[in-house]
């Protein structure tokens, strides 16, 4: 496919321009002046220098890369047609859309937009982390920063010893149960060639814990209503967890809160003190 320079830079442009900072989760200074957002905070927004997307609005940039286009639909809060047609724009075929994407739809983004106070995350299917706010990058780390199959937690849970210190040990063994539970249920609708297939694949072969409890043939596990953490720096919290799902992406947002007048709710508190200054975290 050949790009399409001209109504590439049109097309950014005027999604720029319909967006608000509000719409983002961006503070509205008192002498804005632009109408929608400036192009440096679409840039910040896609986790790219100012310089690079400014010549793509111009026309005269580089060609993005997948990569690149996928975090400028997120940076944009494009629904998925609008991320089709500007894969096309730049000349490359559009990424799966189901189970296999990983583009956050405008809706459930507006929402995470607004949760600043609260940790929360958007994840798939698979556990596979694709959005934060800047408390859910304080409670669990930048999960959006890890790479092929350990990015998914479950995978991570057998594969790295190290994943398991955020939760209370007496949590352990049910979570080693819900996520082979969740895989299995995965690949029951995914199919044998699918990426839930592939991990349980690799999991067999190198986990003597996940063997045994596969062969339970255990589904539809459900998670428990309160989740304890184990915070490196803040200890013990207890946190209730509500979920949103998008079922046209399985997607689901995952929202964090304490018990009013806890000690976790103080806890929660203190987190903000730990959270990244940037007002959220583009995958």
């Amino acid at each position: 496919m050949a790009v399409d320079r001209t109504a590439l830079a049109e097309f950014l442009r005027t999604r720029r321009a319909a967006l608000q900072p509000e719409d983002v989760g961006l503070a509205r200074g008192s002498r804005r002046r632009t109408e929608g957002l400036r192009r440096e905070e679409v840039a910040g927004l896609s986790h790219m220098s100012p310089d690079y997307y400014a010549r793509l609005e111009r026309g005269d940039g580089p060609i993005p890369s997948e990569q690149m286009l996928a975090a400028i639909a997120l940076g944009l809060h494009l629904s998925v047609d609008e991320r089709d047609h500007l894969f096309r724009l730049a000349g490359h075929e559009p990424p799966a859309r189901g189970s296999d994407s990983e583009h956050v739809s405008p809706g459930m983004l507006r929402i995470l937009d607004r949760l600043t106070d609260t940790p929360a995350e958007v994840v798939t299917e698979l556990g596979e982390t694709l959005r934060q706010t800047p408390l859910g990058v304080a409670l669990t780390g930048d999960a959006t920063l890890l790479r092929g199959s350990e990015r998914s937690i479950g995978y991570r849970w057998f594969s790295d010893p190290r994943s398991r210190s955020l939760y209370d040990p007496s949590e352990h063994e049910f979570l080693s149960r819900l996520w082979v539970s969740g895989l299995r249920g995965a690949i029951a609708r995914r199919g044998a060639d699918s990426r839930a297939a592939q991990y349980a694949r690799a999991l067999r072969e190198t986990s003597e814990e996940f063997r045994a409890i596969w062969e339970r043939q255990e589904v539809g596990l459900q998670p428990r209503a309160v989740k304890r953490f184990r915070h490196p720096e803040l200890g013990a919290l207890e946190l209730s967890c509500q979920t949103l799902l998008d079922p046209e992406q399985s997607h689901a947002l995952l929202v964090y809160t304490a018990a009013p007048g806890s000690e976790s709710q103080e806890k929660l508190r203190l987190l903000s003190t730990l959270a990244p200054r940037t007002s959220l975290t583009v995958a």
